[in-house]
Formats: C-alpha cells, sequence, structure tokens
C-alpha cells in the first residue's frame, strides 16, 4: 500500500534552502525510490523526469530542430537550441551588458568579473569556475578519452567536443556573423568574432587598464608584466610568451617557411592571421566599425584612432618630451628611443643599427637570399615588392597570349 504524504514519519535533513514552496514541495513529498531506472539504478523525483532519463539510454531523441535537424531528449533543450538560430538572449549581465541565451551561461560568465573560481584540481591545483570544466580537464590527467570520431578514429575527452570535430569532416559551419557573413563552428567563435565589429574588450588588464576581446589575450598581456617566457627556441635560445610565437618563430626565421601569400603583391606571411590583415590593403575591405557612428575601418589601429580622436574613448600615449600622442604604446616606446638616440637592434652582418626590430627585419635581406614575394601565377620567388610587380604584369601578359 502506498504511503500518504501526510504520514508523521521522521525524514532525513538535508538543510538545502529553497526560495519558494513550489520548489520544496516535490522533495518533501515525493519518494524517489518509488521512480527507479531499471537499467542503472538511478532514482529520479518524479515519473517524468524517469521518463527523460531513460532516453539516455535508448537514445531517444524525439524533439527535432526544424532549422538545422538536431534532436534533443528533452523540450527544454530544444527551447533553449533553438535560440541559437533567433539570436535571443534573454540573460543579461548587469556588468558589463553581455547577453546569454541560458541562464546557466550567465551564472558562469558571472564569474569572470568575480574572480570565483571554486572547483579545484587536486592534480595540478588549477581552478574552475564550473564544475564541468574541471571534470573535462581531470580526464587529461587520467588520460580518459571515451568519445572516438568514427572517420579519422580521433579521441576526445568530451563529446562536445567530437561534435565540433565532426563538422570539419561535413565542411559544417552553423553560425553565421549577420555583419559579415562569414561562419563559424562553434557558436563561441561567432561570439569572439562579433568583438571585431563591436569592438567589445571586456577582459581588462588591472595593472595598464589594457583591454582585450579575449581571456586567453589577457592572459598573454600578463606575461608583459611579470617578464615570464618559459618557452625557448632550441636552436637560438630566444625565449617567448606563448607556444604559438615560439613555432612562428621556428618557422619563419630557421626553417624559412611562410606558406600564405598575397594574390596581389606575392608578400609572403608565416600565418593565415597576419594575411587577412595585409589583404584589406588591396581589397579596400573595412571589417572594423565604431560602436558609437557608422564609420568603417581597415584595421582594427585605425578604429581605435577614431575612437581616441572622435569619441574620446581609450586613453592616448603621450611622449613626455615632445607631447605627440600615439595610439598603441609600443608605438610610444620606439618614439622615445629616437630621443635617447639608442638604436638597440643591430644586424648580425654589418654594424648598423635600428630603433626598430621591423626595420632591421627588412634590412637583413639585403644580406640574405631569402625571398619574400612570390609571383601568385608561376610561383617565381623575388626579393623585393617592385621586382615581383613588374614580373607579374610581364607573367599575366604572357597568359593572355597563350589563352588566345
Amino acid at each position: 500500500m502506498r504511503e500518504s504524504p501526510c504520514d508523521d514519519k521522521p525524514r532525513p535533513q538535508c538543510e538545502t534552502s529553497f526560495t519558494s514552496s513550489s520548489q520544496l514541495r516535490p522533495r518533501v513529498y515525493v519518494d524517489s525510490s518509488k521512480f527507479r531506472c531499471m537499467e542503472c539504478g538511478k532514482r529520479c523525483r518524479n515519473s517524468s523526469e524517469l521518463t527523460v532519463h531513460r532516453r539516455s539510454h535508448s537514445r531517444e531523441k524525439p524533439f527535432e530542430c526544424t532549422a538545422c535537424s538536431k534532436r534533443f531528449t528533452q523540450s527544454g533543450s530544444l527551447v533553449r537550441h533553438s535560440r541559437i538560430h533567433s539570436g535571443e538572449k534573454p540573460y543579461k549581465c548587469h556588468m558589463c551588458d553581455k547577453a546569454f541565451n541560458q541562464s546557466s551561461s550567465l551564472n558562469i560568465h558571472i564569474r569572470v568579473h568575480s574572480g570565483q573560481k571554486q572547483y579545484k584540481c587536486h592534480a595540478c591545483d588549477k581552478a574552475f569556475s564550473h564544475l564541468h570544466y574541471l571534470q573535462s580537464h581531470t580526464r587529461l590527467h587520467a588520460g580518459e578519452k571515451l568519445y572516438k570520431c568514427h572517420v579519422c578514429d580521433k579521441e576526445f575527452c568530451l563529446s562536445a567536443n567530437l561534435t565540433y570535430h565532426m563538422r570539419i569532416h561535413t565542411g559544417e559551419k552553423p553560425y553565421k556573423c549577420h555583419v559579415c557573413d562569414k561562419t563559424f563552428r562553434q557558436s563561441a567563435h561567432l561570439n569572439i568574432h562579433m568583438r571585431v565589429h563591436t569592438g567589445d574588450k571586456p577582459y581588462q588588464c588591472h595593472l595598464c587598464s589594457k583591454t582585450f576581446n579575449q581571456s586567453s589575450n589577457l592572459n598573454s598581456h600578463m606575461r608583459v608584466h611579470t617578464g615570464e617566457k618559459s618557452y625557448k627556441c632550441p636552436l637560438c635560445e630566444r625565449t617567448f610568451t606563448q607556444s604559438r610565437y615560439l613555432q612562428q618563430h621556428k618557422r619563419c626565421v630557421h626553417d624559412n617557411i611562410r606558406p600564405y601569400y598575397c594574390p596581389y603583391c606575392g608578400l609572403r606571411f608565416v600565418t593565415k592571421c597576419r594575411l587577412k590583415w595585409h589583404l584589406p590593403v588591396h581589397t579596400g575591405a573595412e571589417l572594423y566599425s565604431c560602436r558609437h557612428c557608422s564609420e568603417r575601418f581597415k584595421t582594427d589601429y585605425k578604429r581605435r584612432q577614431h575612437l581616441l580622436e572622435s569619441h574620446n574613448e581609450g586613453t592616448w600615449f603621450t611622449c613626455h618630451i615632445c607631447e605627440k600622442k600615439f595610439v598603441d604604446r609600443y608605438d610610444l616606446k620606439a618614439h622615445l628611443l629616437r630621443h635617447e638616440d639608442v638604436k638597440p637592434y643591430i644586424c648580425s652582418e654589418c654594424p648598423k643599427r635600428f630603433y626598430r626590430a621591423a626595420e632591421l627585419r627588412i634590412h637583413q635581406r639585403v644580406h640574405s637570399d631569402y625571398k619574400q614575394f612570390i609571383c601568385g601565377l608561376c610561383s617565381r620567388l623575388f626579393k623585393r615588392k617592385n621586382s615581383v610587380r613588374r614580373h607579374f604584369k610581364k607573367c599575366c601578359t604572357l597568359l593572355v597570349l597563350d589563352l588566345r
């Protein structure tokens, strides 16, 4: 016979507090042992929770997204997912006005401002703002990879990482920027990309007040203040703050590999990102927009300069000798060297000295056989930009004659 909810039997106390009686009532009156999964023995609070849980064993997903055909075990999950397509973000941060499509995402974001990282790894003392991040991290120490790609057999610690990886094989990029139509595999990548257009930089250095659009860029920047350079080149013993800078250094300086080249002028680059920064010089594309007016710019530097001059947003870096103003503190640092007549960059082949590293790199081409420019038609290499331009015109003429 079923027990009455009004029985005076003593119940175990868990000291959990609730904001309303409706939240408390299910926990008080429902005996979770009555709704037990026959597959794994898990106990649920009610029949509906047990029904949802059973779908994890049967892999049943009755709720389908009409936009991308993705399926879900719960209607609530479908509702949250549909906000990705509609762009609805009802949960807003009261500190930086950033919005989210899930309340859980907002709660995690709030910890960025508070600095709260209550979940600590016992193996390496690294701390996390969310239990889920800690659980994922511990798998790295255990070497546990439960999710395997059926195409290339690559294994992952998280199912989400496998989902993102599968889009490499399928070519799926479901997240699209409404400003420049660029597409992304992950919503997080789209959110970071949108800051290029909005100029939003929520991560600020507490030492120099410089702001960044990604937390990883702030962490890298902090090493400028601490002087930490833990990545050392085994060939020339030069040190770097990030491993990617070390890899770029090896490819550029020691391996002389620059796989990305400009189709307009033939200039070669170490990374695809640097090529993207260079292309607007030829295409005239204005990827950076002002958050206050309709002005658009080819480079982020020009956008920052506009914000300072037109909207008084940001901080000028002013020379204390001649009061000349600069947008970037690195430009001020190089400018001060000219007042002091200090040329710290010395050519290893001749006695010439330079104020900036970029000036030294340009000069060093005189001594080396390195050819930085490539013809996009015949792949012939050149040392100077003017040479490749003259050659490119001849190459185009010969190509037209051959086509005739």
